[in-house]
Formats: C-alpha cells, structure tokens, sequence
C-alpha cells in the first residue's frame, strides 16, 4: 500500500511539474540556428522572426549560422540540444526532407530527433541568370543549354539541397545538361551568380530578388504553380513549357525531440501571430515569401509528403553524397 501512495504522489507531483516548467519558460535566451550562412533565405526569416519573438516572450533571441554539409551540421547540433525550447532550427525544410535520401548516414533522425513547431513560409524558387547570357526565356534558355551541352554553370547551395534537385529536376524534365556548382549556402551561390563566375541558379526569391532589382541578374521565370503577386507579369516555369514543374524553399522551425507539447504549443502560437500579423504578411509578400502556418502535427505530416516527393528525384537522378 505504501509503494502504491508513494508511486501515486510521485505522478501527480510530475504531472503538476511538466506544466509548471513550460508556465516559466522562456528562462534564458533564446537561440535559433540556421544551418546555412548568413544572408540566405532561412537567415532572413531568422532574423525577421527572432525580434519580434524577442518582444513578446520577453527573452533575447539569438540568430546562429551553423553552416556544414547542406545543412546537417547545424540540424545535429539542434537535435542534440536540451530539449527545453531554448535551441531551435529555422531551415529550409527541403533540406530536412531532401537529407535522409542523399545521405547514406546521418548523425541524427530527421523524424525521430526533431518536435515540428510550425512552417513559416513559402519562398518560391525563381530561375535567374548572370546578364550576359544570351537567353530572356525558359524556351530560350533550354535551347542554348542543348547546344551547349554540359558547358552552362548552374550555382547550387549544396550538393543534395532543394536548390540543386530542382536544377536536376529541370534538367530532366526538359533532356537538357549542365555543370552543377556547389556553395556553402545560397547567398554565395547567388552572389557569383550576380559576378558572373556562374551562369544560372534556381533560389529562393527572398533571397534572390532584390538582386533582380538592381540588375544584377535576369529573371526568366518562377517555379510556383501560379504566378507571384509581387511579380505578375513574370511567367512561371511550369507555364513556360515545363508542364508541373513546382520548388521552392519551404521555411520552418523544428525543436529538440522531447520539448514538452507546452512549449511546442507557446512556440507554435507565438510565431503564428508573429507572421500572421498584416504588416508581416505585406513585408514578405513584397519580398516574394508566402508566409504558410501549420500546427505542429500538420508540420509533420508535410515533412513526409517531402520527403517521399524528393526521394524519387534523388533516385531518378542517381544523386548520393559519400
């Protein structure tokens, strides 16, 4: 009887504890990683995010470019964190979903070792090249591409990223052939881009557009479904000849597996209204980001839809990072 009261007690005093710890939390800084250098479309939303977030739960927020091995470097320096909601991951989820199959091993569980707080936003892709090359046109650039083969220099953020399989997916989908040029993040494949070291790259809007205007690259196309609000007049890739095509960089913000539901649920609530609020939602729409809110377990469920989509063009194309 004894041991029974004592067990009785002990899960009641846990099940007032749990509760409590999430009532108090945040209780020290908060730190978000972003897998990526700085100056990418991750980063900018981190950062956008972060002092907003700071204000209203009263903590600092802390933006840490972790960059590595297409992102995995910081994802596993997040999935090894406490899991108390004081490290988060802001990353391209592509990246996340995209990893499991490029990678024969990985020093963490994309599925098992993160909590999904909430997608942010939705950045299409936009195909962009350096000035000087002699195409205005999804047609045009695909016919330069097939009478060149192998000889055009596509800018990629990583061997194994969103940005490099959508580049494949292109490629395949239109039988043409270039060389892929792997950076340690998007803002320096964009830059060379923009310098001209590279010819061509497929990146976030967020991140790419404001080089669109001031001329530093030319914009072909956008490879969301539809045609962008922010730039109605540019044609989108799948209505350019490439029936179906769709990428972009889908942002979201993953804890430590463990976080107890409380905070996930605060996390979750917080950034919704932090992104959700209509000077937000115009900011980014002029920047070119979809701002896209889910609940954790909707956030999940994306994730695998992801990984499945991505996993067959990785097998299509052979692409294995040893």
């Amino acid at each position: 009887m004894l041991r029974l009261v004592t067990t009785i007690l002990i899960a009641a005093v846990l099940a007032i504890a749990i509760p409590a710890h999430a009532q108090t939390y945040p209780s020290k800084p908060i730190r978000i990683i972003v897998p990526y250098p700085a100056g990418g479309t991750s980063d900018i939303l981190a950062r956008t995010i972060g002092q907003r977030l700071s204000e209203s739960l009263g903590q600092p927020v802390v933006v840490e470019n972790k960059p590595g091995a297409n992102g995995n470097v910081g994802a596993d320096f997040v999935a090894k964190s406490p899991p108390d909601g004081h490290t988060l991951l802001l990353a391209d989820i592509g990246a996340l979903a995209i990893s499991p199959s490029v990678y024969p091993t990985l020093p963490f569980d994309p599925v098992k070792d993160f909590a999904p707080v909430t997608m942010v936003a939705y950045s299409p892709h936009i195909l962009v090249v350096h000035p000087s090359v002699p195409a205005s046109s999804v047609h045009e650039l695909v016919q330069l591409a097939k009478a060149k083969p192998g000889k055009l220099n596509f800018a990629i953020s990583g061997v194994g990223g969103a940005p490099h399989l959508a580049g494949v997916d292109f490629a395949m989908r239109t039988g043409i052939d270039w060389t892929y040029i792997p950076y340690k993040g998007g803002a320096q494949a964009i830059a060379d881009v923009a310098g001209g070291q590279a010819d061509i790259t497929l990146n976030g809007m967020l991140a790419t557009y404001p080089l669109v205007q001031g001329g530093k690259l030319k914009l072909l196309a956008v490879s969301s479904a539809k045609r962008m609000s922010a730039i109605p007049d540019v044609p989108t890739i799948a209505e350019s000849g490439v029936p179906g095509f769709e990428s972009g960089s889908w942002q979201g913000v993953v804890a430590p597996s463990g976080t107890p539901k409380e905070i996930v649920a605060r996390l979750n609530g917080e950034i919704l209204r932090i992104v959700n609020a209509a000077d937000m939602r115009d900011r980014l729409g002029k920047q070119g980001a979809d701002v896209r809110t889910t609940t954790p377990d909707e956030f999940a469920a994306f994730i695998r839809t992801e990984t499945a989509k991505w996993a067959k063009v990785v097998k299509d194309a052979n692409i294995k990072v040893e």
